[in-house]
């Protein structure tokens, strides 16, 4: 069970920092502050259920593309949180969509990676402050 919450905790934070690097990066990639938190929900969402489904489906049709599985999860990702989350996000232009798809495709790749390390990290740290405390 823990392992299900660590795992939607770290879609969710990459989630969130894919979008708001590509709105400081993307001129016309805008984040709207009172829908983005549905707009995360919806591509975090979307992500953790639409990629298993892509990488069967490519792996069954052609699997010279698996490696694009991700930039096609992530496309498809972005369309529903701007369709389904509530005006978060607003993508103008065909260049700023593959723009988008690639940006926020390598910082949540990336935000993946590392998230649960600083997880850990921190909960590491937190239980040497604990145990400290309660020798003193």
């Amino acid at each position: 069970m823990i392992r299900i919450l660590v795992r939607v905790l770290v879609y969710l934070i990459s989630a969130a920092l894919g979008l708001l690097v590509a709105s400081l990066i993307l001129d016309d990639f805008h984040v709207h502050a009172g829908g983005f938190l549905l707009a995360v929900l919806v591509f975090a969402a979307a992500q953790m259920i639409l990629s298993p489904f892509i990488v069967k489906f490519v792996r069954r049709n052609a699997e010279a593309f698996i490696g694009g599985v991700g930039l096609v999860s992530t496309f498809v990702a972005l369309l529903l949180a701007t369709l389904l989350g509530s005006d978060g996000i607003q993508i103008d232009g065909v260049a700023t969509w593959i723009a988008a798809t690639v940006v926020v495709w390598l910082v949540t790749a990336l935000a993946t990676l590392l998230v649960p390390f600083l997880l850990v990290k921190a909960g590491v740290q937190q239980a040497r402050e604990n145990r400290a405390d309660a020798q003193n």
